[in-house]
């Protein structure tokens, strides 16, 4: 055995680059896999991204008219296309019996019945179930995130709640969830090292010696997976800094009373980006295997071209069609952000397909139709994972199917023994395995 192949075989799943402040865990490699040759190669893990937008999601824009393999796409969906064959949307879906208009966005990953009642208690979340099973096999049995613009009551608001009913709340600083993955050791050398990113150095500057030693140990196919990989953590480091620069400047000052209908712009959009990122490596490196994401939208008006108000007070008026389409302006955005997540997954190798096709990501709503605040026929889409996707799965508008169903079929594809899920007691009809 020549040493190569002898550095190869001691490359183990768990190896990090380390430096001070820092341990940089690394995506599976090739060179990993080789490390376990006597045994069976393992599969790749199964992982979850969960995502819940507040506000809802403009229906007829969102759903198709025919239903199958060959439905006809829809302005929301048009900006998915790419992804068609990896995705499936549900319509005639909900959560039974969760009601209370915007109180739902408690229940999406619970589905905890009527939220509003007297003496409600929450129950545990889609996440924190699967975590339960298969939490211990990660760093981070989950990783809860939020993004949003948002009112000082609903700070940390969060998809993730324990079995006992208590909320976890979701991690809003990206910086904050940057240090968690990748900064380790004293307190202070921790500071130090973000305070280096901070003035524009990059933590592989910190392991760089290391990298390219390691890079000199591995075949073509790996070096191009790591250099993939430390194109994201610079890019993502790059985003972050942007996004704490426009924290310390000072807005611009006008002589002019202020419009009582506008609060303090805040950039959603950028936010949510920062965190898929953080999702992707999160996973991609396997510090943990499932994520959550909300999507929080109050009170407050995002900074986007073209809207005038905020999320909320467009829902109401959406009756209108200048308020329609300022609201299709925002959700037409979010679906591009979402579409740049499923491209980043998609595009990153994972053993014997993508983490596209080892990752189940859900991206729905509480609301039906927000401006009515029902909580029924909801737009929920399912993107990857082992399933057989590129159909719309069309059910009663009316009477609606349970979406638990789909929340059981998830937890099996993750591989949770379980038949049933809150109110789901069975997997979801329609929704097929993969054709090995």
């Amino acid at each position: 055995m020549n040493a190569f192949s002898l550095r190869q075989r001691v490359l183990s799943r768990r190896t990090m680059l380390r430096g001070a402040g820092v341990a940089l865990g690394l995506p599976v490699l090739d060179a990993m896999r080789l490390a376990c040759a006597a045994r069976p190669e393992p599969a790749p893990p199964r992982r979850m991204i969960a995502l819940c937008t507040n506000m809802g999601i403009l229906p007829h824009f969102f759903f198709p008219k025919t239903a199958g393999e060959h439905y006809e796409s829809t302005p929301y969906l048009e900006l998915l296309k790419d992804h068609r064959s990896d995705l499936t949307v549900f319509s005639g879906v909900s959560l039974p019996d969760v009601d209370g208009g915007h109180s739902a966005e408690n229940c999406f990953l619970t589905a905890a019945p009527h939220p509003t009642r007297g003496g409600f208690k929450n129950t545990i979340s889609l996440d924190q179930f699967a975590a339960d099973k298969l939490g211990q096999q990660t760093r981070f049995p989950t990783l809860n995130l939020h993004a949003g613009v948002e009112s000082n009551m609903r700070m940390g608001a969060s998809l993730s709640w324990t079995a006992g009913g208590v909320i976890i709340p979701g991690e809003r600083k990206p910086t904050r969830v940057f240090a968690k993955l990748f900064l380790s050791g004293a307190a202070d050398e921790v500071e130090q090292q973000v305070a280096k990113i901070r003035r524009g150095r990059s933590i592989l500057d910190t392991v760089g010696e290391r990298a390219k030693a390691l890079e000199k140990t591995l075949g073509p196919t790996d070096r191009e997976k790591l250099d993939q990989y430390f194109t994201g953590v610079r890019e993502l480091e790059e985003r972050l800094r942007i996004a704490e620069a426009w924290e310390y400047k000072p807005k611009p000052q006008v002589t002019i009373a202020p419009p009582k209908d506008i609060e303090d712009p805040a950039e959603l959009l950028k936010q949510t980006q920062l965190m898929n990122q953080l999702a992707k490596l999160a996973i991609e490196t396997d510090s943990t295997r499932i994520v959550t994401i909300f999507l929080y939208q109050g009170a407050g008006k995002q900074n986007f071209p073209g809207v005038t108000l905020a999320t909320h007070g467009l829902t109401h008026q959406a009756g209108s069609e200048n308020r329609r389409q300022e609201l299709r302006l925002l959700e037409a955005a979010q679906f591009r952000v979402f579409n740049e997540l499923l491209a980043s997954l998609k595009g990153t190798q994972d053993g014997d397909g993508t983490l596209l096709d080892h990752t189940l990501v859900l991206y729905g709503t509480n609301f039906g139709n927000a401006g009515l605040h029902t909580n029924t026929n909801l737009p929920v889409v399912l993107a990857g994972g082992p399933f057989r996707h590129g159909r719309h799965l069309a059910f009663d508008t009316q009477h609606n199917y349970p979406l638990t169903n789909l929340y059981v079929s998830m937890l099996q594809a993750l591989g949770v023994e379980t038949d049933r899920f809150a109110s789901g007691t069975t997997t979801m009809r329609g929704l097929e395995m993969k054709r090995v």
